[in-house]
């Protein structure tokens, strides 16, 4: 081997480690971002730079109009606002290469018939030469990398060989930066849907709300005046009114089943004053059912970090549980203590209707009754234990069940943690 000879070997190796290394510094690039726009620009330059091109070209496979577009050029030919040209799959060179699957090498266009010279005329760039491939996923072609006239023909099959592997770093990354802006677009729409869902609920509940208070107030009013079988007509009003309201505030507090720790407003507060609220909330269903409640308060001060509103709120749907499910004339008898040296427990006991044990974890899911929906007889959406769930594990706490089966009662329990001391 001469001199010379061993030269040019030594030359061409240097020159492949150099493009080697350049396509694994782009195939980092290409995996480290996701915007799509970045992406192109980086594999247009990498492409005309490692086949000595004067451009490149990126034509993505657009399925409702069966036609190729440009979607990325390289920064020479950003003026000629290209994007968005469309090319027909049909008779071009680029719809070829997306056919066949396969790279195409065109060292003078003029005498191919099938490019596509009406892009060229219209933005006065002429390409003379022109090197393919298809940009595939799983064998699915999504689109087209083209490099335009080689400054020093012929093409190499190195030029193959680079643009190739350039073609399917490509494929890969834009096929999953697609498939991240769905996923975006996807979020966005639920997100706007869960508006649209709260905004409504929200509305609907204060528009029933409002007829009623007007109903249930004449009904109190034609309750004091009426008496036999009237007086039975509008108890009757009464208590569906009380049930339909009940349903109106579970539709409002729906919002809570996705009760996040950074939404809760915390303050410094007495568990006893928590536990008494909520009694007081459910005294007027308790007194119409003919229940006794029996209240055990911890004699010491125990306090919790939380949101005042959204716990009691918590365990007056527990209460209001145990009220429903229990039979009139009753026993509910609710305790708050001290129970480690970092928590305290509020547990609410019923002689009610009791608890299937399979069942005892299931009734905190959303929705569910253990009656079945279309012949139960105490009513509700089934969502005030889910929402006193979430309510509680977002201020650290937790929330269970027990009963010793059907017809047996049911206790509930609910560890919340102490306010650190000191």
């Amino acid at each position: 081997m001469t001199r010379s000879s061993e030269e040019g070997s030594t030359a061409r190796l240097e020159r492949r480690a150099a493009v080697l290394a350049r396509l694994a510094e782009i195939s980092l690039a290409l995996n480290s971002t996701l915007e799509q726009s970045d992406l192109l620009r980086l594999l247009m330059d990498a492409a005309a730079e490692i086949t000595d091109s004067e451009t490149a070209s990126v034509l993505l496979w657009d399925p409702r109009t069966r036609e190729l577009r440009f979607v990325a050029t390289t920064s020479q030919q950003s003026e000629l606002n290209l994007i968005g040209q469309p090319v027909p799959l049909e008779g071009s060179i680029a719809g070829t290469i997306l056919l066949e699957n396969r790279i195409v090498q065109v060292d003078d266009v003029r005498g191919d018939p099938r490019h596509y010279s009406k892009v060229g005329e219209q933005f006065q760039f002429y390409t003379r030469s022109l090197l393919g491939a298809p940009m595939t996923v799983q064998d699915r072609a999504i689109g087209v990398l083209e490099v335009i006239n080689k400054r020093t023909l012929p093409w190499t099959p190195d030029d193959h060989e680079y643009l190739s592997v350039l073609a399917a770093q490509a494929a890969v990354a834009i096929e999953r930066a697609q498939l991240v802006a769905a996923l975006q677009q996807a979020n966005a729409e639920l997100s706007e849907l869960d508006k649209l869902k709260n905004d409504f609920i929200a509305i609907a509940s204060h528009e029933l709300r409002t007829p009623l208070a007007v109903i249930m107030g004449y009904a109190s009013f034609l309750q004091d005046e009426a008496e036999g079988e009237t007086g039975e007509l509008v108890a009757k009003v009464l208590a569906s009114g009380m049930q339909l309201r009940h349903i109106i505030e579970d539709l409002t507090n729906l919002r809570y089943l996705q009760q996040k720790p950074s939404e809760l407003h915390r303050e410094r507060l007495l568990l006893a004053s928590l536990v008494h609220d909520a009694v007081q909330d459910v005294a007027s269903l308790v007194e119409a059912k003919g229940h006794r409640l029996t209240l055990e308060l911890p004699a010491d001060a125990l306090e919790i970090d939380g949101d005042q509103i959204r716990l009691v709120m918590a365990l007056t749907n527990i209460l209001h549980n145990a009220v429903r499910f229990t039979p009139d004339g009753g026993q509910i008898t609710v305790r708050a203590a001290r129970r480690a040296s970092d928590e305290a427990w509020v547990t609410i006991t019923d002689n009610g209707i009791g608890i299937p044990p399979d069942k005892l974890e299931r009734i905190f899911d959303k929705f569910y009754q253990v009656e079945d929906h279309m012949t139960r007889r105490y009513g509700g959406l089934g969502i005030g234990l889910s929402i006193a769930r979430a309510v509680v594990e977002a201020h650290g706490g937790r929330v269970w069940a027990d009963s010793p089966g059907l017809g047996q009662g049911a206790s509930f329990f609910v560890a919340l943690p102490l306010a650190e001391t000191g």
